[in-house]
């Protein structure tokens, strides 16, 4: 039986249906990067400025963010763009291996290297080297890299003889290099050198009026790649991603709209509220209580692993082997969370 408010005879006011967002088609995208939102105005003006010179630079932001995105669109502007960009995530190596992965080595420079390798500097000469997670690099290698990025110049392991190359370097980390100078762990005189031209990718919760645009990409990437007609995208989906928090940045947001389309039945794309950690359709102040209080969790987490640490992050005693996580991903999270680490430092043992 149906009720009355689904009666066309009932005198009632029949409710507004909220409109889907509907998927612009044609619309370009230069180098895939996508925002109007006011914090990212400053990043997008400092890419297209940097772009046609050959200084080195320093991308920083949380994971997630896009910073490889970026460092190929300046590659793609610059006078380099001819060759192809050489990349080099230095978090995925060994750290034994990162420095014959950066300088290559010589045959028989030490057990097992049979043959020569040449090294990603040398394979970038006169195009980009991007280093990806910068902050993770051991301090002997920071002393050569040092080099490389002074003097133009280097050795492979194993040879006496001193290789030359024209490089242009975009390095990118989610550490706070400042303050992992500060704990010692990188080297000050390195950070200058990177740090030529620095670009701060802000998280995606800091430019939710790019969300739609954003997912309006990524959904008619996705629609093309699965041979799908997919219109738009649910208005109340639309809601929950604007008022979600993301913690994965925009990497997540990719992520959900890929598994959303493989889910869709129609051509209009509904998101499944179970996708999000944090259920953001009850409205934004339940939303921002919820985030409120996991940060807030997060935060005493933190400062009493802080606190057991004497303020160190690094080394096995340190905060972060005591949460169970990478040094990197609780430098992102102290930074986010504004936490202070040298209060703990005066505080005893």
């Amino acid at each position: 039986m149906q009720t009355s408010s689904n009666n066309r005879d009932s005198p009632t006011m029949p409710r507004p249906v909220p409109h889907p967002h509907r998927l612009s088609r044609g619309r370009q995208v230069p180098d895939g990067i996508v925002g109007h939102a006011a914090s990212f105005a400053e990043t997008l003006e400092r890419i297209d400025r940097v772009s046609a010179t050959d200084a080195t630079v320093l991308i920083t932001g949380e994971t997630g963010t896009g910073k490889e995105l970026v460092a190929r669109a300046i590659h793609r502007r610059s006078r380099r763009s001819s060759h192809a960009m050489v990349c080099a995530n230095l978090a995925a190596l060994p750290k034994e291996l990162v420095a014959t992965e950066l300088f290559g080595h010589e045959a028989g420079a030490f057990t097992g290297a049979v043959h020569k390798r040449i090294g990603r500097f040398e394979a970038a000469n006169a195009s980009t080297l991007f280093l990806d997670e910068v902050g993770e690099v051991t301090p002997c290698v920071q002393v050569t890299l040092l080099r490389a990025l002074q003097e133009g110049e280097f050795e492979r392991i194993g040879s006496n003889r001193t290789t030359i190359t024209d490089v242009r370097v975009i390095a990118a980390t989610n550490r706070n290099l400042e303050e992992a100078i500060e704990d010692g762990f990188f080297r000050q005189d390195l950070f200058y050198r990177l740090a030529v031209f620095p670009i701060h990718l802000p998280p995606l919760r800091e430019r939710r009026e790019d969300i739609p645009g954003l997912a309006d990409h990524f959904l008619a990437k996705v629609a093309d790649r699965l041979g799908r007609e997919l219109s738009g995208i649910d208005a109340e989906s639309m809601d929950r991603l604007i008022e979600y928090p993301w913690p994965g940045n925009i990497r997540e947001l990719q992520n959900v709209i890929e598994h959303s389309a493989i889910l869709a039945d129609g051509d209009l794309l509904m998101v499944p509220p179970v996708l999000l950690a944090t259920r953001v359709s009850a409205g934004p102040t339940t939303a921002a209580s919820l985030t409120h209080a996991v940060e807030s969790g997060e935060r005493r987490l933190i400062e009493q692993a802080l606190e057991e640490s004497n303020g160190r992050v690094f080394g096995p005693t340190g905060a972060a082997t005591r949460l169970g996580i990478p040094s990197s991903t609780l430098e992102s999270k102290i930074k986010r969370l504004r936490i202070n680490k040298l209060q703990f430092r005066l505080s005893p043992a």
